[in-house]
């Protein structure tokens, strides 16, 4: 069976509008996903670029962007109380390994707070009061959130991300294949891929990697 690798972090509203994508995806074609945390302020930091709402003008047009997107999916989507914030409680939350339809239930949750009622994701005892009510063990999954090894397993994953190629989310990855499918619109070119219709040829795929920088725009550091 083909294993789907769902690379997101709860920051992102793309992320949300890709998870109800991607489990219906998986559902239809019979494959297993398996949802990575990461947290993609580390990856920012890696590649040293900025995030969208760290820049003003983009920052606006991302919540007009998401808004329309959630329209046309049919999806409710209503903001956090602040945007950026901090996800580590959220990711590491999601990151505990718990039973399959568990953990996806933990995520649904998550993503929901953060973008479908926006009452967000930062505050521990809401979230064990929120994991309560849903028939979750909210207290066990905030406790053991904060064990160190949990904490590492979030930065090994979000390590791992990058090494296989990951620069954004949610990113999707088949089979552990190194195939980087970015963007919850990507989505129909995945499914392209997983019917062995992708359109990115191997001798065109090496001519781009080996062409030349004609520019090279110098450092902001400099």
């Amino acid at each position: 069976m083909t294993t789907l690798r769902y690379y997101f972090d709860f920051i992102s509203p793309y992320a949300y509008l890709g998870w109800g994508q991607v489990k219906s995806l998986a559902q239809r074609r019979g494959v297993e996903l398996e949802p990575v945390p990461v947290l993609f302020a580390a990856m920012l930091d890696t590649y040293g670029h900025k995030g969208p709402a760290e820049i003003e003008p983009k920052r606006i047009y991302t919540f007009k962007h998401v808004t329309r997107l959630a329209h046309d999916l049919g999806v409710p989507l209503r903001p956090p109380p602040a945007h950026p914030f901090k996800p580590l409680l959220a990711l590491r939350i999601a990151s505990l390994p718990r039973p399959r339809a568990e953990r996806e239930a933990i995520i649904d949750l998550l993503f929901d707070r953060t973008w479908a009622t926006g009452v967000g994701v930062t505050d521990p005892g809401a979230l064990v009061q929120a994991l309560d009510a849903a028939g979750l063990p909210g207290t066990t999954l905030v406790q053991d959130a904060s064990a160190a090894d949990n904490k590492a397993r979030l930065r090994t994953q979000t390590t791992d991300a990058v090494q296989r190629g990951v620069f954004g989310v949610p990113s999707m990855e088949p089979d552990a294949s190194g195939e980087i499918f970015w963007g919850q619109d990507a989505m129909p070119h995945l499914e392209r891929y997983l019917d062995g219709g992708d359109p990115v040829p191997d001798d065109l795929l090496e001519r781009w990697r080996g062409l030349p920088q004609g520019a090279v725009r110098p450092s902001s550091k400099a």
